[in-house]
């Protein structure tokens, strides 16, 4: 009986000393560009990379491996907006759909979403984000083109989070951001 419970207490000591070690960062190259596994420790560093990974000036190309490495499988991007008949739909896209639909856009024209607002609600290892946005062509541009809100969903397994969905719309004369989703 002993033995047992000294190996139960061995055992759960080493699952408390595992679990309090802080996770290493780690670097993956693939091709020109790095994959930064510690961007997804926190839900700061993964919403920060998320805006950082899309955003450059034109002629920069994108770390499409690090946008890929912040999404679960079978993650989906959605945008909403209004048809020419005036109804509002949806689109659901993998992360490379977007990449497909939306890269060279962005490479040739420049992009840059600045996160401006954001409010967190949590349940446990779930939360989604609202994150209010704004887009330039240039990280110089004084005056935004768009803006909008992402909603933004994620997943903490234990280890790191993940980006489920982000479903998202733009702001418009008709639909303003509501002032409590503004800085």
């Amino acid at each position: 009986m002993k033995k047992l419970l000294a190996f139960l207490f061995i055992g759960v000591m080493t699952f408390n000393i595992q679990a309090q070690e802080k996770p290493k960062k780690e670097v993956v190259e693939t091709n020109e560009f790095k994959i930064d596994s510690a961007s997804v420790l926190t839900l700061d560093s993964t919403i920060k990379t998320l805006y950082a990974v899309i955003s450059g000036e034109k002629g920069e190309e994108r770390n499409w491996e690090q946008f890929k490495f912040l999404f679960k499988p079978d993650a989906k991007l959605i945008p909403s907006g209004k048809d020419k008949s005036g109804t509002y739909r949806v689109r659901y896209m993998t992360p490379d759909d977007y990449i497909k639909g939306s890269g060279k856009w962005l490479v040739e024209n420049g992009f840059f979403e600045k996160e401006i607002h954001r409010e967190i609600d949590t349940f446990g290892n779930i939360t989604q984000v609202f994150s209010s946005y704004e887009s330039f062509y240039s990280e110089s541009d004084e005056k935004p083109f768009m803006r909008g809100i992402n909603s933004i969903q994620l997943l903490n397994d234990g280890k790191r989070w993940w980006i489920i969905n982000i479903y998202w719309t733009q702001e418009s004369e008709e639909n303003p951001i509501p002032q409590k989703y503004l800085p």
